[in-house]
């Protein structure tokens, strides 16, 4: 990796950043204040951090892949029990003090670089890792969608994200949105707990959740297969209100006599609307449909 960012160990090194005091200090003495172009809240509560961890289930053999690492708070407490962590920080002044609050955690590699330009097969080859973080709101589902797409998908999921947009993902069939049919194909997300814009520096005006994703062992479809599929499921959420053989039609410009046949020899009701349609019968639909 060209843009790997070497740690430093400094006079950063142990300070407590979950201190509201101490992070002052630390940001004011690298010219930083928090920028909220770039979602940044820091994480200041312990309890928050550990359930984190817990929730990752971290063990001595794991590979962490941590995206917006910040200030380096999350990423010390991974580096206490994996046996590599790569942090991913864009913003170079944030880079460096990361670099120094992390100097003295050995399995710590900092890479600079725009999330959505880190591929996990450069960074990790073939073997398997999680990925933990605290997701800036911002990004969340363009984060989401660039990792479980990739071709070394992680095999779980442990991150910050705002409360409605977690409550959004881990819906049932009824209340289901595109974002939700998005994940759910990939694994089973769960929410582990809420978590209150207190626990934050400075606090966002949002709470958040840590929602925990266990990703299927095998894909349902194929690369090819899977573009295919969410090209149905994004033309059935295209119209919301109406009904899914009227989004249908207009979302893949097809005749609705041929959308309403096909959603007969799926066995799916012709009136039903895309919220109320499960995973399974996505995928039942997508297999009874021709070419898309």
């Amino acid at each position: 990796m060209t843009d790997r960012f070497e740690s430093t160990p400094g006079v950063f090194d142990e300070i407590d950043l979950t201190s509201v005091r101490e992070l002052r200090n630390v940001l004011y003495a690298h010219g930083m204040r928090p920028n909220k172009s770039f979602g940044q809240n820091f994480l200041i509560d312990r309890s928050v951090l550990a359930k984190i961890v817990e929730a990752a289930e971290i063990s001595a053999t794991d590979e962490i892949l941590e995206v917006g690492a910040g200030t380096g708070v999350l990423t010390r407490e991974l580096a206490k029990n994996a046996r590599r962590v790569v942090a991913v920080e864009l913003e170079r002044d944030m880079l460096a003090l990361l670099g120094e609050t992390t100097g003295n955690y050995e399995n710590v590699e900092l890479l600079a670089r725009n999330l959505l330009f880190v591929d996990p097969v450069e960074v990790f080859g073939e073997v398997p890792y999680k990925l933990v973080a605290n997701l800036p709101y911002y990004i969340t589902a363009p984060t989401f969608r660039h990792f479980l797409e990739s071709a070394n998908p992680p095999r779980l999921l442990v991150v910050m994200v705002q409360e409605e947009v977690a409550e959004r993902i881990v819906a049932e069939p009824g209340d289901l949105s595109l974002l939700a049919v998005s994940i759910q194909f990939y694994g089973r997300p769960h929410i582990i707990a809420r978590v209150p814009a207190s626990a934050f520096y400075p606090a966002p005006k949002v709470n958040s959740a840590i929602l925990r994703v266990e990703i299927k062992s095998e894909a349902p479809l194929t690369a090819n297969e899977r573009d295919s599929f969410f090209r149905v499921v994004q033309a059935g959420f295209s119209e919301r209100r109406k009904q899914l053989h009227n989004s249908l039609t207009h979302g893949l410009h097809r005749k609705n006599e041929d959308i309403r046949a096909w959603l007969t020899a799926a066995n799916i009701d012709t009136s039903r609307r895309a919220e109320t349609l499960s995973i399974e019968e996505w995928l039942r639909l997508w297999k009874n449909m021709p070419t898309v």
